[in-house]
Formats: C-alpha cells, sequence, structure tokens
C-alpha cells in the first residue's frame, strides 16, 4: 500500500497534513507558516522524541538559522494549542535534546486514498485508529523513518496557488431539479471569491472568448470537461467544480479545485444548508474553504469576508437575474442586459451593486444620465457591500459625478487593493484620455491588458491609446494581435475606423461600417463616425444623411441621448460651416431629446456660436448646477462656453482670459456618449485672438489643432483650421504661408459640396492673394 496524506485528530483539534490546516472544532487556528511545519513534524512522529537539529533541517532545509528562531516558533505553536484547550500539554520538552508530541492521536485516513498505517491498537471504527506506542527496535525505526521522510521530501506535491495563478469556475452541478439554482450558484461563489486579493478569476468576458474560439456557443453550460479545456486554454492553474444536491429537506454544496491538466483534485470542502433559505450561507461556507485551502492567508480569509447575502443579495431570484445581466454584458450586448439588471433590483431595492451594473450597463448605450441615476443609487446601498464591491460602485459615482480627481484616487486604491485587477486600470486610462494625459493613459492601458491578455475591451483601449499618440503602426498590431486572437468589441472597431481614417484608408472605413451594418448598440457608432469623415472633407449632404441614420438606429434601440447626441454634433457642424439657422434647429431637437451633460454642453455651444448668448448662458448655467463636481464641466465645458459666449460680445480679452483654467484639459477626448467636441477650448481661443487681431497668437492656437490630428481625429475643426491659420497668417501679413494654408484646406475640400458657406468666403479669400 502506498503512503498517502493523512488528517490528524488529538483534542479538539483536527490537522490536515496535506493542506497545512489546524482547525479547532471546525474554525481555523492562525499558525505561522514555520508554526505549521514544526506542528506536521512532531505529529508525525508523535510518541518519539524528535531532536533540535532534524527540526531545525526540516523546517529550514535551506537556511541557516539559530535555535531561537526554533524555541520562538515552538512557543508560538504552544500558545496556540494552549489557547484553545485549557493549558493541556501537547508538546514535552527533552532538556537540551529536543521536542516530544505527548497528547493521543486518532489518525483519519482521508476521504480520497489509502493510508499506509503505524502500528496501532484497534480503539473505535476501522476508519479510526487510536494510537499507542509500542516499544520499537532503533533498525525498524530507522526504516520507518527513511520511508517517511523519503516520501514527504519527494512524494508529496502542494496544492496550493501562487500569485500569479488564475481559476476558471464552472456552473454547479445541480441535481435538485431547482432551476432558481442554476447559474446562481456560480454568480455566488464569483461574488465570494473576488473578494479576495489573492485569488484571480478568469473573467466570463475571457471564457465566452476562450469558448468561441472552441467552436462553442458561448451560452453553453460550462461542464467539468468544459471547464477544464477553457482553464488549459487560458493558461489557469485550476477549475473549480461545484455541485448541489437535496437530501430531504437539506441541500449540499460541495467545490472543488481540479488541476485542469491531470485531473489531479488539488482542495475540496462541502457545507450543509438546512434549507433553500440556507443555501447562500452554504455557499460562503465553501467559498472560504477553498480559499484557505488554495493558499490564501487565514488573516486575508478573514478580512475580506462579507457574506454574499449581504454583499450581494439575500434573494435567490435577484441574485439569478444579476447573473444572467453580467452574462449578457459581458457578450456586449448591453440592451438585453439592462432588463434583467432592473429585475434584479426590482426582486431586492437594496441591490446595491446591480444598480451599479446597471448603470455601467446604461453608459455602454450611451445614456449617462440614466447611468448616472442607477450609480448614485448604488453609492447610497454602499454599505451593504463586500470590500471589492465597494470599490466598484464608488468608482463608478466618482465617474458618474465627474470628479475626476475623486475618481482617479479610488481608482488607484483599487489596483492596490487588488493588483491583478484589470477594470481599475481601464478606468485610470479613460481618465487620463479625458484630460489629455495621453502618455499616462498608454502605460495604464498597457497595464490592464497585461493584468487580463483575453480582453477584447483592453486591446480596443489600447490600440486607441496608440491612436492618439500617433503611434499608428503600434496601434495596427494592437489591433492585428487582437484579431488573430479572435478577440472584437465596439471599442476595437471604433479604433480600427480611426486608424483607417489617419491613413487616408477609404476601404477600411466602409469596412468597419459593414461590419457594424445591424449590429444593435454599434451600427449607430460608426454611422456617426462616417458623419464626421463626411463632414470633414465638406460633403455636408453625405454627412447630414449619415447623421441622420446614425439617430434613427440609436432610436431604434431607445437610447434617447445618444441620438441626441448625434444631433448636437450636427447642430455644431452645421453653424461653423455658416448655417446658423440649421444650426440652431437641430440644437434645440437635440435638447427636446435628452438635456444629458455632454449633449447640453455641445448644445449650448453650437448656439453660443450662432449668438443666441442668452440661451447658452442659461444652458451653461444649468450645467454648473447639476454637475457641481464634475471635472470637464468646470475646467473645460462651462469655460467654453462663456468664451464663445465673450466673443459674440465682442469682448475678446475676457473671452481669452476664460479659457485659460482649460490648458490642462484642453487636449483630452471624451471617452463616453456620443459628443466628441476634441479641442473645442483651443479651436474658441484661436477665433478669440483672431477676431482680437493677434494673428501671431491665432497662428499658434490653430497650428496646435493641425498638429494634434491625431487627436483631433475626423472633427470638423481639424479641417477648418486651416482656414483659421490662413487668416492669421494674413493678419501677420505673411501671405506666402496663407496661401499655402489655403490651398490644404481646398484640397481637403476637393470634392466638398459646392454651397457651403464657409468654402465661398475661403475661395473669396484665396483668391484675393493670388
Amino acid at each position: 500500500m502506498t503512503l498517502q496524506t493523512m488528517i490528524y485528530e488529538f483534542g479538539p483539534f483536527r490537522f490536515d497534513s496535506a493542506e497545512r490546516v489546524l482547525l479547532r472544532d471546525g474554525t481555523p487556528v492562525p499558525l505561522a507558516p514555520k508554526a505549521t511545519e514544526i506542528l506536521l513534524v512532531l505529529v508525525e512522529q508523535a510518541g518519539h522524541l524528535v531532536d533540535k537539529e532534524t527540526l531545525i533541517n526540516r523546517v529550514w532545509p535551506d537556511a541557516f538559522v539559530e535555535e531561537g528562531n526554533l524555541n520562538k516558533n515552538i512557543f508560538f505553536l504552544r500558545k496556540a494549542l494552549g489557547e484553545w484547550d485549557g493549558g493541556r500539554e501537547y508538546i514535552g520538552t527533552v532538556p537540551k535534546r529536543g521536542y516530544r508530541f505527548v497528547a493521543p492521536i486518532d489518525e483519519v485516513r482521508h476521504s480520497e486514498v489509502v493510508a499506509q498505517k503505524r502500528p496501532t491498537e484497534t480503539s473505535g471504527p476501522a476508519a479510526r485508529k487510536s494510537i499507542r506506542w509500542p516499544a520499537i527496535t532503533g533498525a525498524t525505526l530507522l526504516v520507518v523513518a527513511l520511508a517517511v521522510g523519503g516520501w514527504l521530501l519527494y512524494s508529496r506535491k502542494p496544492h496550493t496557488l501562487t500569485a500569479k495563478d488564475t481559476i476558471v469556475l464552472a456552473d454547479f452541478t445541480n441535481t435538485t431539479g431547482e432551476a432558481i439554482l442554476d447559474g446562481t450558484l456560480r454568480q455566488g461563489l464569483s461574488v465570494q471569491l473576488e473578494q479576495s486579493p489573492f485569488l484571480s478569476i478568469v473573467s466570463d468576458q475571457q471564457i465566452q472568448q476562450t469558448l468561441q474560439m472552441m467552436g462553442q456557443n458561448p451560452d453553453v453550460k460550462l461542464t467539468a470537461q468544459t471547464t477544464r479545456e477553457v482553464c488549459q486554454r487560458t493558461g489557469s492553474a485550476a477549475a473549480l467544480e461545484g455541485s448541489i444536491a437535496r437530501i430531504g429537506t437539506q441541500y449540499l454544496l460541495t467545490l472543488k479545485a481540479v488541476n485542469c491538466i491531470s485531473g489531479e483534485s488539488l482542495a475540496s470542502t462541502e457545507a450543509q444548508a438546512s434549507d433553500k433559505n440556507h443555501v447562500l450561507d452554504a455557499l460562503r461556507k465553501v467559498a472560504l474553504g477553498i480559499r484557505s485551502k488554495l493558499g490564501e492567508s487565514l488573516n486575508a480569509v478573514s478580512k475580506f469576508d462579507t457574506p454574499i447575502e449581504l454583499a450581494t443579495t439575500p434573494s435567490l431570484e435577484a441574485l439569478q437575474a444579476y447573473s444572467r445581466g453580467r452574462k449578457t454584458m459581458a457578450e456586449s450586448d448591453f440592451a438585453a442586459a439592462v432588463p434583467l439588471f432592473q429585475r434584479a433590483v426590482s426582486l431586492d431595492p437594496k441591490f446595491a451593486v446591480a444598480y451599479s451594473s446597471l448603470g455601467n450597463a446604461y453608459w455602454s448605450l450611451g445614456e449617462t444620465k440614466l447611468g448616472a441615476e442607477s450609480v448614485r443609487k448604488a453609492y447610497e446601498l454602499r454599505e451593504r457591500v463586500s470590500d471589492r464591491e465597494k470599490f466598484y460602485i464608488e468608482c463608478n459615482y466618482y465617474w458618474a459625478t465627474g470628479d475626476l480627481e475623486k475618481a482617479r484616487r479610488a481608482y488607484e486604491l483599487w489596483a492596490q487593493i487588488y493588483p491583478r485587477d484589470d477594470v481599475p486600470l481601464g478606468y485610470l486610462s479613460a481618465i487620463d484620455t479625458q484630460i489629455g494625459k495621453h502618455d499616462k493613459a498608454l502605460a495604464e492601458a498597457q497595464e490592464a491588458l497585461r493584468r487580463d491578455p483575453m480582453s477584447a475591451v483592453n486591446y480596443g483601449n489600447l490600440a486607441f491609446s496608440h491612436l492618439n499618440l500617433n503611434h499608428l503602426d503600434n496601434a495596427k498590431a494592437t489591433a492585428d494581435l487582437a484579431q488573430a486572437k479572435n478577440l472584437d468589441s465596439q471599442s476595437l472597431r471604433a479604433s480600427l475606423y480611426q486608424l483607417a481614417f489617419l491613413q487616408n484608408d477609404a476601404q477600411g472605413m466602409a469596412n468597419q461600417v459593414t461590419w457594424a451594418t445591424g449590429k444593435p448598440a454599434v451600427e449607430d457608432v460608426l454611422l456617426a463616425s462616417e458623419a464626421n469623415t463626411a463632414a470633414y472633407f465638406g460633403r455636408l449632404v453625405q454627412a447630414r444623411e449619415f447623421s441622420r441614420r446614425a439617430v434613427a438606429s440609436a432610436q431604434r434601440e431607445e437610447e434617447k441621448e445618444t441620438a441626441a447626441g448625434y444631433e448636437a454634433e450636427g447642430a455644431l457642424r452645421e453653424v461653423l460651416f455658416g448655417n446658423a439657422a440649421e444650426g440652431r434647429r437641430r440644437a434645440l431637437a437635440a435638447l427636446d431629446l435628452s438635456n444629458g451633460r455632454d449633449v447640453q454642453y455641445v448644445a449650448a455651444l453650437a448656439l453660443a456660436f450662432t449668438g443666441d448668448a442668452g440661451q447658452a448662458q442659461e444652458l451653461a448655467e444649468d450645467l454648473g448646477k447639476r454637475f457641481p463636481q464634475d471635472s470637464l464641466v468646470k475646467f473645460k465645458f462651462r469655460p467654453t462656453i462663456h468664451s464663445q459666449i465673450a466673443i459674440s460680445r465682442n469682448d475678446y480679452s475676457r473671452a481669452i482670459r476664460t479659457l485659460q483654467v482649460t490648458a490642462p484639459y484642453e487636449l483630452g477626448i471624451s471617452t463616453g456618449g456620443a459628443c466628441s467636441a476634441t479641442l473645442y477650448p483651443v479651436y474658441v481661443r484661436a477665433r478669440a485672438y483672431l477676431e482680437a487681431h493677434q494673428g501671431s497668437e491665432a497662428a499658434a492656437e490653430f497650428q496646435k489643432i493641425v498638429d494634434q490630428r491625431a487627436v483631433v481625429q475626423n472633427e470638423v475643426i481639424g479641417a477648418l483650421a486651416h482656414v483659421g491659420l490662413a487668416r492669421a497668417y494674413v493678419l501677420q501679413g505673411d501671405t506666402a504661408k496663407a496661401r499655402v494654408a489655403y490651398q490644404d484646406f481646398l484640397a481637403l475640400w476637393k470634392d466638398a459640396d459646392k454651397d457651403i458657406p464657409v468654402l465661398k468666403q475661403a475661395r473669396t479669400e484665396y483668391a484675393k492673394l493670388q
């Protein structure tokens, strides 16, 4: 018979030699690692003297340590044992020689193995032997010691995970016949395990992408076999396989960790629930058990342990709806996820993280106002959640309020406490993109991808960050790598579209629009990009048609704020082209659809350009009242509106002065909603200098826009900046440079519609220079 791992019982204690876990009546007893190893050696040699040299060599095999280290750990071990059992002696001291484990031990055969027994006297059931230590000859002792020592040193494999390992969660095998438990327990287990800073769970997005690579439907049930294959393909260390069975009125939950390559059981745990109302409590117990057995410290297990019924919801029905919503959102079907999250919060109105997830789904649809309402509700309920959920909720709230500095600090702390999460790094990258710190945004996007190298969203964000820095080759390489891995997302396609635009690749842009056709919540984004591109080249009729189709597509998906954003962008485009009446009409139409933050900003700016200073001022003041903490409202949106109002009133010095606060933010790019309006503080400042006849200063601002083509992308001011630059050179008396600037504009607009007012005026001005 082969030697196998044993469980030792003495007094109220139970010590698992393989898992290195000491329990007192089922409760973990904290022990330092070296004290644990000393206990293992002593119980294995119970009744026999273990000299100090042997203990030191076994516990510190690769290091020189003084005897004091051994004495200190013996003290800690005795204290841990004595605290529980009224001072009973377990470890005897043999002066100047060593130690002996003196308490009676019951040796229990592990449930999954066959053990090699020591000589004992029968005093109980066959599976339990009370050990009494007879006299053993020296030769026999030597043989046994060599056999046991060799097995311990070479045969026993550690079952703990490392800080670099990842695990995959399987669906629970449900033999109860109760459909409410399908999918629900896996989500509940995920919530419990995600509290751990030690464990890293492969995300649902990564699982679905891996399933697609396997030729499987993303909705396929994650059976043990399927999960192990996903585990292998994602380079994970283990699969967690759970089951629930009904025994009378009780429920038995079992969870085991399995090596996904060999199929070897690494650890297992189980718990019972007296009825269905206590299933979530039993789920918490198996989660805590598996965390400890997979190598997480008892301190961390204890610190990051909020019961799921408190952290998330006590309602199985609400948890099931939430689980389905998360899975649907992982498939990027945000519109379908919304009603599932709505059902979850209707079943449990205190379901904080469901409100926050609902907010994220709304944001992904461009519905920032609805998203903000949901995350604010989550923030009000955040005291009922786990630490990790609290990070998620608070970060979403600060994002909703627009307080980018508070959001940054919260995301940085999240990234520090949970150093394997990619989510906070993705948002930190988005924050720095919005305020124009593109180098920093790139580094954060790279780190997010390093943390989750199978995230399509992370690839899209990294490609976008490369584009903003004009790293076109790197952006292309990033997109190619994602597609080689069969990873796709709206953000990746949007980046590919902008890459094609910057490379003057008309077919490349058309390919992305074709890909998006018919895809809900995606089609409108690419149609709006086509509208911007058409306008950039002066094809206003085409731009209007693409814009109309984008609005219609968004409205079909009931995305009112998104549709309003496209109307607002169209309004701004019209007034910049010189069509003030049409611009005003579309701005008011946008405001009829939504007063979302970005919509109201762009509509107000369009009205300010038309000279409607009164209404523009009202909208700017309303933004300040509704978004008092919003960094972009305070330092970018309102100053830009106020500056354009000052220009319309011929107060150019005030206009220039008002825009001073925007300097740290002016190169930022919007990462949410349908309105981008990038570099408009620079454009308005340039116009103020131009109207003030400060040609040199105006030229510098317009040149900034021309030089930042990768940031401004297909915004129409990227083309119109050439006209402004030409006019600035005229003010300076530099007709040669002015002619070149006009020529650059007219080359861009060589196929433009003939009756656009700004084009007619530019041609007239250029003709005067000949």
